[in-house]
């Protein structure tokens, strides 16, 4: 299970072999610890066909962006979980080249609704009433194929058959999948944000591959902090597919963009973040409307609205 997003920028990683339970609360603490721009960790279960099933043991993967300190790592693991757990973490580095091809590995087209995300071997399945994104998987999070970016994609398609937003901004806009998928449909200028430059630079690829250059711009930003994007009461759909944390923590700030009547789309969280999330926004006036789930990934579409939705 991912526990955080790949950084853009992935140069070196940590490896740990251990117990699922350790793996896991490793992996969190990790994730709480570190900006998620620059560090992400994975927590999975190592396959063997020589091993049985509750013998088998778990890796926990931790990516930067930028060198770690193998002794500040250490001392963190150990505070929590031991001196002994902490001398098993091996350091490495991730080559880039290494990093794209495992991203494009066995990738295939995602439909979500009416949008058909696919790499330019997939335009043959392309259909006359599709919106087509074509995105090839980089160094950017966001191919359409994880469970986060496919719940963002059908709630926009759900919103999009019942209203055309009058003003979109996508918050942490990674390789622009959301945003371009906006772009597309409506064909007028989407606002776009990622506080990491490869994620901007893929965003705008990705634009002028699919004909959606005009309409979406993005820029270099930490949430809205940027001319370009702060406009108090403005828009009508917020998009925001990051992580827990950040997501709480840009919750003052979303409200303050939105406008009256504004639907928040947000993604990036496990089912345990989901709580705290809500709570961070009811403070701000939004209430949850619908969620779905995917592949263990929660998606969330947010209502600000002076009283929560009644239960069916």
């Amino acid at each position: 299970m991912l526990e955080g997003l790949p950084p853009n920028n992935a140069a070196f990683v940590a490896r740990l072999r251990c117990d699922e339970d350790r793996a896991r609360a490793v992996a969190d603490l990790v994730v709480e610890t570190f900006d998620p721009a620059e560090t992400a960790a994975a927590a999975f279960e190592e396959k063997s066909s020589t091993a049985s099933w509750a013998a088998t043991p778990w890796m926990v993967e931790i990516y930067f962006g930028r060198e770690p300190d193998p002794d500040n790592i250490r001392t963190l693991v150990a505070a929590a979980f031991g001196e002994e757990l902490a001398q098993k973490i091996e350091f490495g580095r991730v080559e880039r080249r290494d990093w794209v091809a495992a991203a494009l590995e066995g990738l295939s087209a995602v439909r979500a609704g009416r949008f058909l995300v696919h790499g330019a071997h997939d335009r043959a399945r392309v259909k006359a009433n599709d919106i087509a994104l074509e995105i090839e998987a980089a160094l950017a999070f966001g191919t359409g194929h994880h469970g986060t970016t496919r719940g963002c994609l059908l709630f926009i398609d759900e919103i999009l058959k019942r209203r055309r937003p009058r003003a979109v901004i996508d918050v942490g806009c990674g390789t622009g999948v959301l945003s371009l998928a906006l772009a597309r449909a409506l064909r007028e200028k989407i606002a776009a944000g990622d506080i990491d430059a490869d994620a901007v630079a893929a965003t705008r690829g990705n634009a002028l591959l699919n004909g959606a250059g005009p309409w979406l711009r993005p820029v270099i930003a930490r949430g809205v902090d940027h001319p370009a994007l702060d406009r108090p009461r403005h828009y009508d759909l917020i998009l925001a597919n990051i992580l827990a944390k950040p997501l709480r923590h840009l919750a003052p700030s979303l409200a303050r963009v939105a406008a009256p009547g504004a639907e928040l789309v947000l993604s990036g969280l496990l089912a345990r973040d989901v709580p705290g999330v809500l709570t961070a926004y009811r403070a701000q006036g939004f209430w949850l409307w619908r969620r779905r789930d995917i592949e263990g990934w929660a998606t969330l579409l947010l209502r600000r609205s002076g009283a929560a939705p009644r239960k069916r």
